[in-house]
């Protein structure tokens, strides 16, 4: 299962880890994504706190970083999140057809994920 995951995890995650990291420091990475602690008709508290995707984009960074070999068990439940996300996100896309500038392509793009490389 771990070996699956992680294949998935490579195949989903199509940003590098700089265009990722670049990405990250971004204001429109930062303007979107549900903060923790609120609900989701609610995408910012009063402190400002870090969204969760973007969170997620950092600790998808971090797993980047290392061998196969060196994962932990927490490094593997993010992968099988942001797998569950990114496939969940993607089939939400909107009807639209210029997606080059929407929340929902800065959204996965905080999960190491950019619809328009596809």
């Amino acid at each position: 299962m771990a070996d699956e995951a992680y294949s998935d995890f490579k195949s989903l995650v199509n940003m590098t880890s700089k265009e990722l990291e670049e990405w990250l420091q971004t204001d429109e990475s930062q303007s979107v994504g549900i903060k923790k602690g609120t609900s989701s008709d609610k995408k910012t508290d009063a402190d400002g706190t870090e969204s969760i995707g973007h969170e997620s984009g950092r600790k998808i960074l971090d797993i980047l970083s290392k061998k196969e070999g060196d994962l932990n068990d927490d490094d593997l439940g993010h992968i099988k999140k942001v797998n569950a996300y990114i496939k969940r996100h993607k089939a939400q896309r909107p009807a639209k057809e210029d997606i080059e500038n929407s929340r929902w392509r800065y959204s996965l793009m905080n999960w190491g994920h950019d619809p328009s490389k596809e």
